[in-house]
């Protein structure tokens, strides 16, 4: 798995490293609505539900892209890898886990 992490200094990252995961998975949410312009709230996209595909929010490859730009932008996660972007962009919950798991700075 390849999943960097550069340490970020902008406003908001000690918040961030001290934030709880419900708060995360909900800066997730409205951080998918605001960046893909997405025609639901973000309390309706549930932590597990899949982000791509007619099952889940239909999400396509050019979303994949913001989403990776989003993450990186946002909280210093760098995916430079298709496979580990496949596992990282499945739901609210990879993404999270994925942030969470950037190595503190």
């Amino acid at each position: 798995m390849v999943v960097s992490f550069e340490g970020r200094k902008e406003p908001g990252y000690i918040e961030r490293a001290l934030m709880n995961e419900t708060d995360l998975r909900n800066e997730i949410r409205a951080m998918l609505v605001e960046t893909l312009m997405l025609p639901v709230t973000a309390e309706e996209i549930g932590d597990d539900r899949p982000l791509f595909g007619p099952e889940g929010l239909g999400l396509d490859s050019v979303d994949a892209l913001q989403l990776v730009v989003a993450l990186d932008k946002k909280y210093g996660v760098k995916i430079t890898d298709q496979q580990v972007a496949q596992q990282v962009l499945r739901s609210v919950s990879t993404m999270a886990a994925a942030v969470a798991a950037r190595p503190p700075t």
